[in-house]
């Protein structure tokens, strides 16, 4: 019986928390008993704060993961976009530092590409959250505390090769001393040494150099002349936005080689994306590549759709796409603008070949975007080719180092 008398109690506690509620603060600060309400146990006011929603008190967010990671990114590769991926998905905040050009040069030898260059590409990453610029090839103790204190860094990553100091001593020591330390899976069959050979290569086979040459250098042509990249299914999906365009999103198409990605790559890409709601972007394949351009391109079809796949204002890529633009295919692909740039290296001088364009441009949908930059794959491939011995003494050294990663690696777990 008394269970009853009670009920309405908990039923208003229940059904009618603030107003429950109320009447306990109320009560406690008349300082009248809790037996009032009839002889029952009332739970504490805290209690009931806390379900009615007085004095609540707000959830503290979970402390976001910020992690570093840095590197030359000289001639930007699938492989830096790769490994910068590995690290954000290890925290929630990727920090990266580019290494400043002195250090390059005191550590490894000349970079090709200048500083701009490098914080252009590495903030074009769709993984990237902060850029430091200039940041030095070895952490010391000064700049990790920098690191932990000013930028609230709570690991340092890098990959399972070693990153050795001139005196041969490990550049991430001190990390890993202090227990701040975390390893990706280095990516396979890429490395910037290996796309100087592969430009060093080219330069052989277009001047058609003697096989009497240095045998050093025959042997790097030869090594770079064949990719060691392995693609995969999962891979392109890792660097994939997996995202469709809405139903009435406007599409924006750019198509062209995107050969050895750079600054300028990124910059057209950015311009192209302002201009709608979802860019997509054709690569074309390595035949039409080499047709259109009169020579093979550096980097192969699928390396080269990696690279743009990484970049942040690219949506969806076409992996072969056409070299003509038809009514079917922006049919197919919603496409609502097909726009180009104004700095292309394909060979224009080719008789009786039809307008790629004249579909887009018949139907009102094409534009002309002037190019940010005027670099191109064939004036980074020149500034190698300008400082030809500098580099191939450099590739020498790095060849061999990598010779010997490959001989002593081990498998890492997780990519």
């Amino acid at each position: 019986m008394e269970y009853e008398t009670n009920n309405w109690i908990w039923d208003g506690v229940y059904n009618h928390p603030h107003v429950f509620g109320g009447l306990m603060l109320t009560a406690a600060l008349l300082g009248l008993s809790t037996s009032y309400f009839g002889g029952i146990s009332v739970p504490q006011l805290p209690y009931l704060w806390s379900d009615s929603g007085i004095f609540h008190k707000k959830k503290s967010e979970k402390k976001r993961i910020r992690v570093y990671m840095d590197g030359c990114f000289d001639l930007m590769h699938y492989g830096h976009a790769n490994a910068l991926r590995q690290a954000k998905a290890l925290g929630d905040e990727l920090v990266v530092g580019v290494v400043s050009d002195e250090e390059i040069i005191a550590n490894k030898g000349p970079p090709v590409l200048s500083m701009e260059e490098r914080l252009a590409l590495v903030s074009g990453l769709k993984w990237v959250d902060e850029v430091i610029a200039s940041a030095p090839y070895e952490i010391t103790e000064q700049f990790m505390n920098r690191l932990f204190n000013e930028h609230r860094i709570d690991y340092i990553i890098h990959g399972d090769d070693p990153c050795l100091l001139p005196d041969g001593t490990d550049a991430y020591a001190l990390a890993k001393k202090a227990g701040r330390y975390k390893q990706i899976k280095r990516t396979e069959g890429v490395s910037s040494t290996d796309i100087v050979g592969r430009i060093l290569s080219s330069l052989k086979e277009t001047n058609n150099t003697s096989s009497h040459g240095d045998p050093c250098e025959e042997s790097q042509s030869k090594s770079a002349q064949l990719s060691q990249f392995l693609p995969t299914s999962r891979r392109i999906v890792q660097f994939s936005n997996g995202k469709a365009p809405g139903p009435n999103a406007r599409i924006v198409y750019i198509d062209g080689a995107f050969d050895l990605f750079h600054a300028g790559h990124v910059e057209i890409l950015k311009n192209a994306r302002q201009l709608g709601d979802f860019l997509l972007v054709g690569i074309h394949n390595d035949h039409t590549v080499s047709e259109h351009r009169g020579k093979h391109p550096i980097m192969h079809l699928h390396e080269r759709s990696l690279g743009v796949l990484g970049c942040r204002y690219v949506d969806e890529v076409i992996i072969g796409a056409p070299w003509e633009i038809t009514m079917d295919m922006i049919t197919t692909f919603n496409i609502s603008l097909v726009v180009r740039g104004t700095v292309s290296e394909y060979n224009s001088s080719f008789t009786g070949e039809s307008d790629p364009y004249s579909v887009p441009k018949s139907m009102g949908i094409f534009q002309v975007l002037e190019s940010p930059k005027d670099i191109t794959t064939t004036s980074v491939s020149q500034r190698i080719i300008a400082n030809h011995d500098a580099y191939l003494k450099r590739n020498a050294r790095k060849t061999a180092s990598e010779k010997k990663y490959y001989e002593q690696k081990k498998y890492v777990s997780g990519d």
